[in-house]
């Protein structure tokens, strides 16, 4: 067996055989596994678990996985949390549908669970990496924000931003590729305790746009759900 993992995983898997499988293999490579075989089971597994990781399958009773990555990626504490997506082939068009909501990659059925148990490591080095490197400068093109020096500039070119456009212009810049929901931004950059309405995502958006020209076409929107900054090569 290998040496003890301190991560815990979740796996949420309606069908019991697969669910066992994938348990048994994750077990072995020393990590903690929790389970649950439906939707509404698995969120209240998060909330009370606190997993390092989500291992979930598409197709679930009484919320399917699409419906739990959406609210995942609404609830601030949860809008990171790594997640690999379960799918059938059939499902290909849910499963992009499940990457643009925040699914971190995706297994499809029938799978290799030492493939699976790759992917997770795969996963977990990637985001323990990121979390070491967190510099203090973002780029994207022309355009660099300095957190320590509170600076951004464009073309070289001086940006004045308020606190909220810059603290919006950070979390966009750190999560690139991924849908953020309106909810998932008004939580990051305003936190809980604002009581203002999500059309202030809209205004602030705007706001960015008009500052910083190459954020007119990068920054995109999603309609009935939030905004996505595109990635260099999109």
């Amino acid at each position: 067996m290998a040496a003890a993992s301190s991560k815990k995983i979740l796996v949420v898997e309606d069908e019991r055989d697969i669910l066992q499988l994938v348990k048994l293999y994750l077990e072995k490579e020393g990590y903690r596994v929790d389970t649950a075989t439906t939707g509404t089971d698995g969120l209240k597994a998060i909330k009370s678990g606190h997993p390092d990781l989500l291992v979930l399958d598409l197709m679930l009773p009484e919320m399917d996985g699409l419906e739990v990555c959406k609210r995942l990626r609404a609830d601030l504490p949860t809008a990171t949390l790594p997640i690999i997506m379960l799918t059938a082939k059939a499902e290909e068009s849910d499963t992009v549908i499940g990457l643009e909501l925040g699914a971190d990659d995706y297994v499809t059925k029938p799978f290799s669970p030492k493939a699976l148990v790759a992917r997770v490591k795969a996963l977990l080095r990637r985001v323990e990496r990121s979390k070491e490197e967190a510099p203090t400068r973002s780029t994207y093109g022309t355009l660099v924000l300095d957190r320590s020096r509170h600076e951004v500039k464009a073309n070289g070119k001086d940006v004045t931003l308020t606190a909220k456009e810059f603290g919006l212009l950070e979390y966009l810049l750190q999560h690139p590729g991924r849908v953020l929901t309106r909810d998932v931004l008004l939580n990051a950059v305003w936190g809980y305790e604002y009581y203002g309405t999500t059309r202030t995502i809209d205004v602030h958006v705007r706001r960015l746009k008009q500052k910083i020209s190459l954020l007119t076409d990068a920054i995109v929107s999603i309609k009935s759900l939030g905004y996505k900054l595109k990635e260099r090569d999109e």
